[in-house]
């Protein structure tokens, strides 16, 4: 057993690598991954050691054989704790193992069905405001379309004059969340910024609005057919192995935000592909209007629209929204040959894995149709895994799939999308992979 470090960049004496890192994290780690290969050592200051991990067995070590030598890093657990509290994202162990069982019928195929319908009635409601010639910023369209629908899939109806305003404080603290995550220099979160204040309030706008909504719903005992009464219904103070108000809380606003902003950059990165492919654009209109003849679409539709969900798995092979994850090893853990010891950070990332010319052929050309014959379950388990893999696969990813391709189908039949001509739009790769400056284009109807 090696107990060297494996190769890296030299970084700096103090700062290690933690200015190639800020600088230009996707290309640095990128370009890491191909001259030093499948694991590669890196610092972020002095003492905290990093491991970018790029090949499929090594993964599958951290994602799904031993998920349990790992744990979220501390950075990002600690901040999301804030917003999320012991949510599904942040929890860890036998409690998350818990949650996600009485999280689960959430997104069992009835209710999943129902949500289909929101979604494309949500979708159809924002294209009677489209015209032809209009300058649309896509990436804040789809992200309130997104939302609308979450808040109904959650809230049903009655409470939608509050829904609305809880996405709104919402979109806004996962702003702030952002910022705070970019800055080099965050001041603790107890000092009276005027950024901690305003974070302050959204949180406690959030929590107060929030739990009331719950305590109204619990004490109404009725199953509304939304997420919420799910959650409400199996509350149980007394420890019976159900949710507290508190852990309801948690769970509504871990779906608030994950069930909103990554389907909402997946659309934007389909939406600039397409624009960008107009021959992938052709045939996913040929196919939608062939199947649907001009019918808005349904759930029960997906299964006759293959191509749909080509460039749907395409879109997020070549820009997963959730495009890094990291852990932190909780025990020294061996791999690819290594000690990587307690304490140390691990990360792992669908974005570099899913353009490996390894195991996609020409790599970085936006090709549906390589998913064909279900290509996704031919590759080596951590190959592509843009939902996560293991115990922590994304539990919405069945919502997110259907939700995506129902309002693909509901726009492709009306709108063509277009970029300037002159138009270059770039990765920000932060916690998720939005498009810097937004998704500017121009509309027309077919």
């Amino acid at each position: 057993m090696n107990s060297q470090f494996p190769p890296g960049p030299q970084g700096d004496i103090l700062f290690g690598n933690f200015w190639q890192l800020r600088r230009d994290r996707l290309t640095f780690m990128a370009e890491c991954a191909h001259q030093y290969g499948d694991i590669v050592h890196l610092r972020a200051g002095p003492t905290t050691h990093l491991y970018l991990l790029n090949h499929p067995n090594f993964i599958r070590e951290v994602l799904i054989e031993s998920p349990e030598k790992f744990a979220k890093t501390p950075a990002l657990k600690n901040s999301t704790a804030q917003v999320l509290g012991q949510g599904l994202l942040t929890s860890e162990g036998d409690f998350h193992k818990k949650q996600r069982r009485l999280v689960q019928p959430a997104f069992h195929q009835a209710r999943v069905v129902a949500y289909g319908q929101i979604s494309v009635e949500h979708t159809l409601r924002m294209l009677d405001s489209w015209q032809t010639g209009q300058h649309r910023e896509l990436y804040s369209e789809m992200t309130q379309l997104t939302l609308s629908i979450v808040s109904e899939a959650l809230f049903g109806t009655s409470v939608s004059e509050n829904a609305v305003q809880i996405g709104q404080m919402i979109a806004q603290g996962v702003r702030l969340f952002h910022e705070r995550l970019t800055s080099p220099f965050n001041l603790p979160a107890w000092l009276p910024t005027a950024r901690n204040q305003q974070f302050r309030r959204v949180i406690d706008y959030l929590n107060r609005t929030i739990t009331e909504i719950i305590q109204n719903r619990r004490t109404s005992g009725q199953d509304t057919g939304d997420l919420l009464s799910m959650l409400v219904l199996g509350i149980d103070e007394e420890g019976s192995g159900q949710m507290s108000i508190q852990q309801v809380q948690n769970e509504v606003m871990t779906l608030f935000i994950a069930g909103h902003e990554t389907t909402a950059i997946l659309l934007n990165w389909a939406w600039y592909l397409l624009a960008k492919h107009p021959l992938v654009e052709a045939k996913l209109v040929e196919e939608i209007t062939m199947v649907l003849g001009g019918s808005p679409p349904t759930v029960y539709d997906l299964g006759r629209l293959p191509y749909t969900d080509m460039v749907i798995k395409e879109t997020l092979r070549l820009y997963p929204p959730s495009w890094i994850m990291g852990r932190q090893a909780i025990e020294d853990v061996k791999i690819g040959g290594y000690v990587i010891p307690k304490g140390s950070l691990v990360f792992v990332s669908p974005y570099l894995m899913q353009r490996d010319s390894r195991y996609f052929e020409d790599p970085e050309i936006f090709n549906p149709e390589r998913f064909a014959e279900n290509l996704e379950k031919r590759l080596p388990r951590g190959v592509y895994f843009p939902f996560g893999s293991g115990p922590r696969l994304c539990i919405g990813q069945s919502f997110a799939m259907m939700e995506a391709r129902l309002i693909l189908a509901t726009i492709v039949q009306r709108f063509h999308c277009a970029l300037a001509s002159d138009q270059v739009i770039s990765m920000d790769p932060i916690v998720t992979m939005r498009p810097h400056g937004g998704m500017p284009m121009t509309i027309s109807a077919r």
